[in-house]
């Protein structure tokens, strides 16, 4: 039986799209015939004590000789000196969601020091995987590995019953994603504001435990703008009500400053929703064109044009639907995206 260990820093369980997409692949690869231990090497990455960096080295060193270890990026990027000690003996394989670096207001000399390790624990990886074409010419430009190197293996998608849409005349908006800086709720809520003579609603969905300042934040600009009538925020809800969100949506809208893929989009897409989101890192890659209006990053004008527009225009989100609809079906599952991740693990030489 082929094997490997899947190195991910803390519960598989934990409600965010990385994760996710950890736990299908370590449910196909099983699925394909692979025998995947999880090793969980600590919760506080990217920002490990020494504690535990010293567990994580313990953990994977202690791996059989020859056992491919795939490590997600989030710890993979901050161990450059475990990486070149288990480089030797074992098919090393970092999965890369996004670099370190690029996480949203984080200051400017620990970006620095994200960057300067992620590229060195990345020269002593024999594989790298992204979930992006976006991230693979970031990691090929800007961090040195050779396009060879690097596989792309997007995330998977399942068949979704297709958005019915809210039961009135007020367009229900659907926004889901850990709050944190980076998801840009400030920002959406900002520019919801502008758009208060239309008839809205959104639900915003995602992890408040993640940025205890970002979500005080937007909680703080709800206040506000006096918009508590018209936003719920329900924090980390259950599969199946989130999935009953999506189908009870018109509207998906998300103002990522950067996405290394953007699960929440491909999810939007496959119910056929009509998605507003932004132009940074590979949201174009996920957002087919005509399925919905993306906008520049930070740019609250540009969002509530964006917004004021496809809340006004019911044609408009019909046409953008049904492009999303046709997307949809070329989305590949997730069986198809573990082939490719099993492809990658056993190249890794």
């Amino acid at each position: 039986m082929k094997q490997l260990v899947f190195a991910v820093p803390g519960a598989l369980d934990t409600p965010t799209g990385g994760y996710a997409y950890d736990r299908h692949m370590v449910a196909e690869l099983g699925a394909l015939g692979w025998r995947v231990d999880v090793a969980d090497v600590g919760n506080t990455f990217p920002r490990p004590s020494a504690e535990v960096l010293a567990g994580a080295r313990a953990t994977l060193m202690g791996v059989a000789k020859g056992t491919p270890i795939v490590i997600d990026g989030l710890a993979f990027g901050v161990m450059p000196e475990i990486a070149a000690a288990l480089r030797f003996d074992h098919p090393l394989v970092a999965l890369v969601h996004h670099p370190l670096a690029l996480e949203t207001g984080i200051p400017t000399d620990e970006a620095a020091e994200f960057r300067r390790r992620e590229r060195a624990a990345l020269a002593h990886a024999h594989g790298v995987i992204v979930t992006s074409p976006s991230t693979a010419q970031r990691l090929a430009a800007d961090y040195g590995v050779a396009p060879e190197r690097i596989t792309v293996a997007l995330p998977g998608s399942a068949p979704r019953p297709v958005a019915r849409g809210s039961r009135d005349d007020t367009v229900a908006l659907l926004s889901v994603g850990a709050v944190t800086r980076r998801k840009a709720f400030d920002l959406l809520v900002a520019a919801l504001a502008a758009c208060v003579d239309l008839r809205w609603r959104l639900t915003i969905v995602g992890d408040r435990t993640r940025s205890p300042a970002a979500a005080a934040a937007l909680d703080a600009a709800i206040r506000r703008h006096a918009l508590g009538a018209r936003i719920a925020v329900a924090g980390a809800v259950p599969d199946d009500r989130l999935a009953a969100l999506y189908t009870e949506a018109d509207l998906f809208v998300l103002p990522s400053r950067f996405e290394g893929y953007g699960m929440a989009f491909a999810e939007a897409i496959a119910h056929g929703l009509p998605v507003i989101g932004t132009t940074a890192g590979a949201i174009p890659d996920t957002v087919p064109e005509g399925a919905g209006l993306l906008v520049p990053p930070d740019d609250v004008a540009a969002l509530a044009d964006a917004l004021r527009r496809l809340i006004a225009d019911a044609d408009a989100r019909r046409r953008c639907a049904a492009t999303a609809r046709a997307a949809a079906a070329m989305l590949p599952t997730w069986r198809q995206s573990a082939e490719i991740f099993a492809r990658a693990v056993e190249a890794a030489r």
